[in-house]
């Protein structure tokens, strides 16, 4: 069912915040409004954005998206609820949930807000590299959905199903567990493996003149910007434990096949592995 909506406010005009000000303004008839601590003026020359986003305009918002690091949007959310009007929608888009969901639970106004995490980025950051299709055919997880108002469940719902989302419900906590071992866990190996070759291989020119693609597609997230990256492993250290501590008892018995010379085992070893392309391909299909 068509959703009244006029205007959009944007926290954080970077890759995530500024693709969702480009999609919506080319698929609806809105008016965005945005605000960013480092990047306002570039997004605005951009065309990001149509007005600047204030305090004294927030209250006149029908949605507002967070798009910043993790470890603030807590306290701008708890901020931004004192102000926005009773219908008003706010959902996030960290990479993490549980500690938001903990930070705002006791708020008067809890029930107008959605945590939400678009599974959809890229190795680049800023407003430069925000586009138009980055949430097509994206998974969205939605948490702890109960707690939303079921009218402004609809209205973010319509939002995404305009963006072409697809759309999962789950808990908050459970999120950020089973994230922790499919995203963080692989932006850690991408950013320390890397560093291992550039301790290792002091000479740049060899890196350039010997990767090849497998190494530059292995090491494409550590790219990703450290100020985003950083908060998303504190916010969700425990979980990241438990999973390094298992992928590093794997890396300690690989190694300890070679040692041995257990080339069978090795190849028996992939072979089981390989399970992790059919699981990949219906991801894709």
């Amino acid at each position: 069912m068509k959703q009244k909506i006029d205007k959009i406010g944007i926290i954080g005009l970077g890759l995530i915040g500024g693709s969702f000000a480009r999609a919506l303004k080319n698929t609806m008839n809105i008016k965005i409004y945005g605000n960013d601590k480092f990047h306002l003026q570039e997004a605005k020359k951009l065309g990001l954005i149509d007005e600047q986003l204030t305090d004294e305009n927030i209250s006149m918002m029908d949605i507002i998206i967070i798009a910043t690091p993790v470890n603030t949007i807590g306290e701008i959310s708890k901020k931004i609820l004192n102000d926005i009007h009773p219908n008003a929608l706010i959902f996030d888009t960290g990479s993490t949930k549980h500690k938001i969901a903990m930070e705002i639970h006791n708020h008067p106004k809890r029930d107008q807000f959605l945590l939400a995490h678009p599974i959809a980025g890229t190795e680049y950051s800023g407003p430069s590299a925000a586009y138009e299709s980055l949430y097509e055919n994206k998974i969205n997880i939605l948490c702890d959905t109960e707690k939303t108002r079921k009218d402004l469940l609809k209205k973010a719902w319509y939002i995404f199903e305009a963006l072409k989302m697809k759309i999962i419900r789950m808990d908050s906590k459970e999120h950020d567990r089973h994230i922790a071992y499919v995203s963080h866990l692989s932006h850690i190996s991408s950013f320390m493996l890397g560093k291992t070759v550039m301790d290792l291989e002091k000479d740049e020119k060899n890196i350039f003149q010997m990767a090849g693609s497998g190494f530059a597609s292995t090491v494409r997230l550590a790219k990703s910007s450290p100020d985003t990256w950083t908060p998303i492993f504190m916010e969700n250290k425990e979980n990241i434990i438990k999973a390094l501590d298992e992928y590093l008892e794997n890396l300690h018995l690989f190694k300890e096949m070679l040692i041995k010379h257990e080339a069978p085992k090795i190849k028996n070893q992939l072979k089981e592995t390989n399970h992790i392309k059919n699981i990949i391909d219906k991801l894709n299909s």
